[in-house]
């Protein structure tokens, strides 16, 4: 992709996402930008970050750790979004700023275990299966409470919130399950559970995103609408 082409994709994002915000009575600047890097190399994705992208967001802990020193020599503010394999957790624990994904007992259980033997504590998302999709990961609703209560008591995770992939559809398919999150974003703020903090609701992607904005989302997850189509394999 020509550069221009990145770093107007870019600022035409930021200008939908000020938009939204205003439209549906949001704070200014209440929404933070993930630019999803899958797939795409440093070189590819340089543009947009010399651009003032900030926050960038990896599906693969493999491609994590790769961009990691680039992440780093860019001051970026590092999120892991992919589904994660608990033999895994290990290249991202003290790594990665925020881990998204967390979306069963055993990985949380993990995470908690690298970070107190590394001295750290990890903010994670939780994630929620909005959708009951049989294919996606995902915390059922229903047992979200439950679950949060269990990693509330571990020492090296700090839960800042929630995050969710809506089955696939249009903007307007999408915004009743936006809301379903908003409202367990809610419901689970009220339980004040130790180290439980629901300061983040992460939803939407180029395709919703604007739906996301309307029903509370404080991050949205974009790639393909900055970056262009993914690839279908990693660049060498």
């Amino acid at each position: 992709m020509d550069p221009r082409v990145q770093i107007e994709n870019l600022l035409r994002i930021r200008e939908k996402i000020a938009e939204t915000e205003y439209k549906y009575g949001r704070k200014s600047g209440s929404v933070r930008l993930i630019g999803v890097t899958k797939f795409k190399s440093v070189d590819e994705i340089r543009p947009a970050i010399e651009a003032g992208l900030a926050d960038v967001g990896e599906n693969r802990a493999q491609e994590f750790t790769d961009k990691l020193d680039f992440f780093t020599s860019k001051g970026l503010t590092k999120h892991f979004i992919g589904g994660l394999q608990t033999n895994k957790a290990k290249y991202l624990v003290g790594r990665a700023d925020l881990i998204q994904s967390v979306d069963r007992q055993e990985l949380a259980a993990e995470i908690n275990r690298l970070a107190v033997k590394k001295g750290v504590v990890q903010p994670v998302l939780i994630e929620v299966n909005i959708g009951r999709e049989e294919q996606k990961s995902g915390i059922a609703p229903e047992l979200l409470p439950e679950f949060l209560k269990i990693v509330s008591d571990m020492p090296g995770i700090l839960v800042n919130g929630l995050m969710c992939v809506p089955p696939a559809g249009s903007e307007d398919e999408a915004r009743p399950y936006f809301a379903r999150m908003r409202e367990l974003f809610g419901e689970m703020k009220e339980l004040e559970l130790p180290n439980v903090s629901m300061r983040e609701l992460s939803m939407g992607m180029s395709g919703d995103y604007k739906a996301a904005i309307a029903e509370g989302a404080t991050m949205v997850r974009i790639g393909s609408a900055i970056f262009g189509p993914r690839s279908a394999v990693k660049p060498g």
